[in-house]
Formats: structure tokens, sequence, C-alpha cells
């Protein structure tokens, strides 16, 4: 399984929060902004980081998003 290191984690928790909060009002282009940066800061992480360590590029982006979405319990 893949390990997406912290700051990976970070940016995907970042561009879930910007998701989140364009999504709370209605559109326009100067409220989703944050989010497309977040997303695309993320979305270059991810690449960055699947070519330096060799990991599937798909699998780390799933487990970012899964560490962030759907975090493990504490102590388990």
């Amino acid at each position: 399984m893949a390990k997406p290191s912290d700051e990976l984690i970070e940016l995907c928790r970042a561009a879930t929060e910007a998701h989140q909060e364009a999504t709370s009002v209605p559109y326009s282009k100067e409220a989703w902004a944050p989010w497309m940066e977040a997303a695309e800061t993320f979305q270059a992480a991810v690449t960055a980081e699947a070519e330096a360590t060799g990991e599937n590029r798909f699998k780390l982006e799933q487990a970012a998003k899964r560490a962030v979405l759907h975090p493990e319990p504490d102590g388990e």
C-alpha cells in the first residue's frame, strides 16, 4: 500500500477544506479560485512524490485522500 508523506496529506487536507468552502457559497470564479489552486498544488505534489519515491501515482493519491477523508481511529 502506498504511504503518502505528511506534507502530501496536509496538501490534500487543504484542497478538501478549500472545496468545502467553495461549494458552500454560490458559484463564482473568485470563490472557487482557492479550491482550484489548492487542488492543482496537491496534484503536482502527488506527481512529484510518486516520481521521487517510485510509488504508483494513482495509489499514492488515493492513499492521501483516504487518510484525509477516512482517517484511522487513534490507537489502532
